[in-house]
């Protein structure tokens, strides 16, 4: 998203410097001019003078495939999309892929394979950064191919391909996938390392090997045997064609890797399900034998999924740009989430004064040009956008009036887009198997950026008109160019021959990206995660208006998956993913190797922590379960703003109130007055958005309805019940915690019930209840509770690598919300046992922290010298008896506070355990 009038229209950089379902028929457009499509209509050539994607230098460019590939819509806007974009004339082979833990670059002679493990802060501290930098690469003994094409992918692998006419390779990468598996012919396997590697096992057909710090495994067929000369490793392949390699999280997983290093993967998919206020999704790697019968293998989990899974995980973990992977020993996993639900607006309430908010929309309603600046596919769905947002609030306050004049407005303007043959129109490119609409804006179409962005305003408007008029939304009138809309954007089907599966939703990372050709040396990024979450949001609603249930559970699984990825990798809310040196506590931008504090066209605090706000919608409840994390984002702007919003104030005002009402409505009374809205806002959303969460209290997120178009909202220990329905009949909706609601057909109803109130539910961390003594709990939590299950958590190796007094991927428990006067003369206590096995050389070391406000800002840090543990199998206890290595900051009482322990290997090579649920898993705070 690029969101200013006055960016000039060829700026393509940052502004501060970083480095480098049913939707209709399947089949392909016919040869003809204009396709009709219900009442609707769109090209299949572009308008005179326009542009398809092209290379940098504005050459045109096909999809770079394999004639095996050429007839399957390539999924641009991917993390691998530069094997088959070529952006640059000079580059025939790929950019640096990003894929975690494994990074990738295709060369001439094969596969470029990296491990990065430490972080850079680059761009004057604004962006940090696990740059791709290549340890070896995966080859055959000669090739030198002109260039790397697509020849397979699936939901999250591809399959690059090289061939130089003598010999031939096909890799399969995927994010997750520890595993490179390799396929060749006309040629020796060759691995080339980056620098001399150490040998650490030999076994003739396994070898390990250490290079750069980073251990990895390679497999040759039986009987074949690797050897190692200089930086050259090859191995005779003895009449097969198949090889692998693995990047190990020690030494010691070698005799687990070495058990599904022929299980090559062929395939991966999701599967997804809504029922009952519960996103399910399962993640299955399809396999083959190479040798043997073994068919499973392992996949390493992002944050985002590893939190909501309850399925075994082995105590292998990596480093990432999204924090820590944790290590299955399996071929599928399914995570579990509640629903994050989606209203048409926010439900009425008695702080909404409706003679002011009459006022605010009819000064949109008899704007002289409510589309003034909209000439491209963008500026007119934000227009749309704003349209569509006030249509249900003018019918809440009973303004048909009003309401059915924003209606034509919007149903004027869709038409003409939704029909070829104007000054604006959508063409179909039968090379990329795309629908770009012109005038198109910020390269959606000579790189195909952002087509989620732009189309996800068109999809919520219609799914508006849907709410009010059925007929209108119908196949035979202008759904059908909604759902070709829908096709290109967020496609659910794997079959369909015109369009690619999800174009730009990444099922695996969590979240969408914008770059249609992924062409930087940081891979590919989104800026503004908020716009995609309109896509989804106006899935849910669309499909509810509609009947379509297919496309709305699309919906619901999109939104609900990333909005823990927004929550996670955007907003770092549970502050376990950016690295320590990295400044920020948000980011504008997610890239392949990190995120950035910026935008793509301005520096100014307030658009980098509002470009993930905007659209403002029913679709944005979902923001509101990490309350805490909203008032750190308020504060940090406010920090490097100098003072509080002002170009985006009412964006930011909306986006504090989901935290704290009351403050942002402070904030609406003192400054409503004299400001211009955002180009997407108005007074009047953003008056009824901010009245009414102060009246209903923000959204309670630990309680989940049975149906997607349902929420609740909290206030002083009363819930507001809310939901739509969109159904022809009555029908009762059920909440998660008990409650139930009847809701009339077509309508919206409300009730009331006992609950919530807390500023800042969190259910997953309870705050204390007596004491000053904390048990640390398995998942992140320290708790006073003394019922729960004993267990034992994994700390991570050191690598081999000194990090005595600076944690290095810690195990983090955790307990906010803290109330506690600080206790004379005392001082912090622990008491753990931890246990290094066999292993030798291992070190676990703490540190305890204290936030005395809950700021986000930790005010006190105290890390004790670590505990060299025995080879010998059995607990050993560790307290604060070793003494402090260092101490920042002071102590004061505790108001809200936050206390967190981290516990990490300080030494050695392996990983080892710390207890958890015991009397002796426990410390004691200085705080009466």
């Amino acid at each position: 998203m690029q969101a200013s009038l006055s960016r000039p229209a060829a700026a393509t950089i940052l502004a501060v410097a970083l480095a480098a379902v049913g939707l209709g028929p399947a089949a392909s457009p016919a040869a003809a001019a204009t396709i009709p499509a219900g009442s609707g209509s769109y090209t299949d050539s572009r308008p005179a003078g326009t542009s398809g994607p092209t290379t940098n230098t504005g050459a045109p460019v096909t999809p770079k495939l394999t004639a095996a590939a050429r007839s399957r819509p390539v999924p641009t806007n991917d993390w691998w999309s530069s094997l088959a974009y070529q952006r640059y004339g000079d580059n025939p082979y790929s950019t640096p892929m990003y894929g975690h833990p494994l990074t990738y670059q295709a060369t001439s002679g094969g596969l470029e394979v990296g491990y990065p493990t430490t972080p850079a802060i680059v761009g004057d501290g604004r962006q940090y950064e696990y740059a791709h930098k290549a340890d070896l690469t995966v080859g055959l003994n000669g090739l030198n191919s002109p260039d790397t094409k697509a020849d397979d992918w699936s939901d999250w692998t591809v399959t690059p391909y090289w061939s130089d006419g003598t010999r031939t390779l096909r890799t399969t990468i995927g994010h997750g996938m520890p595993f490179v598996y390799a396929k060749g012919s006309g040629g020796d396997a060759r691995i080339t390392t980056a620098s001399t590697p150490t040998v650490f096992a030999d076994n003739g057909n396994v070898l390990g090997v250490t290079v750069g710090g980073h251990h990895y495994a390679l497999f040759a067929p039986t009987g074949s045997d690797w050897n190692v000369s200089g930086t050259a490793i090859t191995a005779g392949l003895g009449g097969k064609d198949y090889f692998s390699l693995a990047v190990l999280p020690s030494t010691d997983a070698l005799a687990t890797y070495r058990k599904y290093a022929f299980s090559f993967v062929t395939g991966s998919t999701v599967a997804w399900q809504s029922t009952g206020g519960t996103v399910k999704a399962t993640y299955t790697l399809t396999t083959e034998a190479k040798e043997g019968t073994e068919r499973g293998t392992l996949q390493a989990l992002y944050r985002h999924q590893w939190l909501h899974t309850t399925d075994a995980l082995t105590p292998y973990t990596y480093v990432s740009p999204r924090g820590t992977m944790k290590v299955r020993e399996s071929a599928s996993f399914t995570t579990s989430q509640k629903n994050q639900g989606v209203l048409p607006a926010l439900p009425a309430s008695g702080g909404v004064d409706k003679a002011r908010l009459t006022g605010y929309l009819n000064e949109v309603a008899n704007a002289s040009d409510p589309f003034s600046g909209a000439g491209d596919t963008y500026w007119t769905g934000k227009a749309l956008g704003r349209l569509a947002q006030l249509v249900p609030v003018a019918d809440q306050i009973g303004q048909p009036g009003i309401r059915d004049k924003l209606l034509g407005l919007m149903k004027g303007r869709l038409q003409e887009w939704f029909t070829a043959g104007g000054a604006s129109e959508f063409s179909y490119d039968k090379d990329w198997k795309t629908l770009t609409g012109y005038p198109a804006s910020y390269g959606s179409d000579t790189e195909l950026n952002d087509h989620h962005f732009h189309y996800s305003y068109y999809v919520y408007a219609a799914a508006v008109i849907a709410q009010y008029d059925q007929a209108w939304a119908a196949d035979s009138a202008w759904g059908t160019m909604v759902k070709t809309l829908v096709r290109d954007t967020a496609n659910p089907s794997r079959t369909d021959t015109a369009y690619p599966f999800l174009r730009g939703f990444d099922v695996y990372a969590g979240h969408s990206w914008a770059s249609g050709h992924q062409g930087f040396a940081a891979g590919n990024n989104q800026e503004s995660s908020s716009e995609s979450i309109n896509l989804s949001a106006g899935l849910v609603l669309w499909g509810a208006a509609t009947g379509d249930t297919g496309l709305r559970d699309l919906g619901s699984y999109l939104l609900t998956t990333e909005s823990e990825a927004i929550t996670q990798y955007w907003f770092d809310a549970d502050q376990q993913v950016f690295p320590g040196s990295f400044g920020h506590d948000t980011v504008g931008m997610v890239w392949g190797s990190g995120g950035a504090y910026s935008t793509w066209w301005t520096a100014n605090p307030e658009e980098i922590h509002g470009i993930n706000v905007l659209p403002v919608t029913g679709g944005s409840l979902h923001l509101a379960r990490e309350k805490a994390a909203i008032k750190r984002n308020i504060a940090e702007m406010q920090r490097e703003n100098g003072g509080p919003a002002v170009e985006w104030r009412d964006l930011l005002w909306e986006f504090e109130a989901l935290a704290d009402p009351a403050a942002a409505k402070a904030k609406w009374d003192a400054g409503n007055a004299g400001y211009t809205p955002e180009q997407g806002e108005s007074k009047a959303h953003t008056y009824h958005w901010i009245t009414t969460l102060d009246s209903l209290g923000a959204p309670d997120l630990t309680v989940s309805g049975s149906i997607p178009t349902s929420a609740v909202f909290a206030k002083n220990g009363v819930r507001t019940y809310a939901a739509h329905n969109y159904d022809s009949t009555a029908r009762t909706v059920t909440f998660s915690d008990g409650k139930t609601l009847s809701v009339q057909a077509r309508s919206t109803a409300t009730g009331t019930g006992a609950g919530g109130g807390d500023p800042d539910p969190d259910p997953e961390e309870p705050g204390p209840s007596t004491g000053n003594t904390f048990r640390l709990k398995s998942g992140g939590t320290l708790t006073t509770a003394t019922d729960g299950a004993a267990g034992a958590d994994t700390l991570a190796s050191a690598d081999g690598v000194n990090r005595d007094g600076t944690p290095y991927r810690p195990t983090v428990y955790e307990v906010r919300k803290v109330d506690g006067k600080l206790a004379a003369g005392a001082s912090t206590t622990f008491r753990l046992r931890v246990d290094a096995g066999t292993k030798v050389g291992l070190a676990p070391q703490v540190r305890v922290s204290y936030d005395l406000t809950g700021d986000g800002t930790f005010d006190r840090t105290e890390t004790f010298r670590y505990f060299a543990t025995d080879p010998v199998a059995g607990w050993e206890e560790y307290t604060q008896a070793v003494g402090t290595k260092a101490v920042t900051g002071s102590l004061g009482d505790l108001k809200g506070g936050t206390v967190r322990l981290e516990v990490w290997n300080a030494l050695g090579t392996g990983t080892s355990q710390v207890q958890t649920g015991t009397d002796a898993a426990v410390v004691k705070i200085p705080f009466a």
